[in-house]
């Protein structure tokens, strides 16, 4: 299923940690993991076995087991900086999600995150600890 550029964050990586992908309205919701309520406490999120990300210029693709997946026009959708800040000098298409995929690739994946809504400021301890956003690490696929 193709997903909305306007329904997704991509946030760049840090040098510790992996990018992240933020969704939402996605197809796929019920079908990734719902996050351990632990996960809010240290910040570390499960594997969602069985599921890849595949990031490209063009399209991102999260590919999970059976008929779940999704691709999302991925030169179009919003890039946010690892402070979830945006208007930096990578924020041009194209450039900002060629970083995301560096990120991406160096840290063999991405944490996946499906939400009701997107955030209008980023609140990690809040999104990881809601009770209704599904995901975690997805393994890079290249």
């Amino acid at each position: 299923m193709l997903l909305d550029p306007e329904n997704t964050l991509f946030v760049r990586g840090t040098a510790t940690g992996p990018p992240v992908l933020l969704l939402s309205e996605a197809p796929v919701h019920d079908a990734l993991p719902a996050l351990p309520p632990m996960t809010a406490q240290d910040g570390s999120v499960p594997v969602c076995e069985g599921w890849r990300i595949a990031p490209k210029l063009t399209v991102c693709v999260v590919d999970g087991p059976g008929e779940a997946g999704l691709m999302i026009p991925a030169l179009m959708a919003p890039v946010l900086g690892a402070d979830g800040e945006g208007g930096k000098s990578d924020d041009v298409p194209g450039v900002a999600m060629s970083a995301w995929r560096a990120d991406a690739e160096r840290a063999g994946g991405a944490v996946v995150l499906s939400l009701d809504r997107l955030p209008e400021a980023i609140d990690w301890y809040e999104l990881l600890g809601a009770d209704t956003t599904r995901g975690g690490f997805v393994r890079f696929l290249g």
